[in-house]
Parts: C-alpha cells; sequence; structure tokens
C-alpha cells in the first residue's frame, strides 16, 4: 500500500524498482535521494551515485531502498563514453593472432 504524505499519495510503494540519482549524504552516512519530492534513504552509495534501487519500506514522510545495481541512465551514459572509432582502433587484427595449424 503507498503511504501518505502530505494527504498525497507516495510516489513509491514497497517492491518498486527504480532508478535514482544520490543527491546528499545523511547524518547517518547513507545516500538520499529525491522522488517527486518523496526522500528515500540508500545505504552504501555515495553522493552522484546513479543507482537502480528497490523499496524496502515506505513511511509517511520518508522510505528506505536497497541497491540493486546501476541506473539504465548510468549505463546508457557509460554506452556513450567511447566512440566506436576508438573502439575499433583498440582491436588488434584477427591475422595477427592466427596460427598455422598445419593446414594448406
Amino acid at each position: 500500500m503507498y503511504g501518505t504524505r502530505d494527504d498525497k499519495l507516495s510516489p513509491v510503494k514497497e517492491g518498486d524498482e527504480v532508478d535514482v540519482k544520490i543527491e546528499a549524504i545523511g547524518e547517518k552516512g547513507d545516500g538520499i535521494a529525491k522522488i517527486d519530492g518523496f526522500v528515500l534513504i540508500i545505504p552504501n552509495t555515495k553522493t552522484n551515485d546513479q543507482v537502480k534501487v528497490r523499496i524496502t519500506k515506505v513511511l509517511k514522510k520518508v522510505g528506505f531502498a536497497e541497491v540493486i545495481g546501476k541506473s539504465a541512465a548510468k549505463l546508457a551514459e557509460k554506452k556513450k563514453e567511447i566512440p566506436i572509432e576508438d573502439v575499433e582502433e583498440e582491436m588488434p587484427d584477427v591475422e595477427d593472432f592466427s596460427e598455422d595449424f598445419g593446414e594448406e
């Protein structure tokens, strides 16, 4: 069931999996992210991490989540980082690895 927050429904419920960006670190060292203004506390993260999380608990004013992987946005960003031309330049020629197995 959705938690309530200022007479509004929480934007998440327990079990939801969402991508978030850690905006800050709380007093106890846990990461803090927001979804539509709703605060999520996420252990084992640091500021600017982009992670996929599973919501584990929803209270009136705050929710808790656990990291289950990298966010889809972060993975897409990584794919864009390396231009295909650079990858092709780094790949050795197949002929460099060919061996003579006695076939002619």
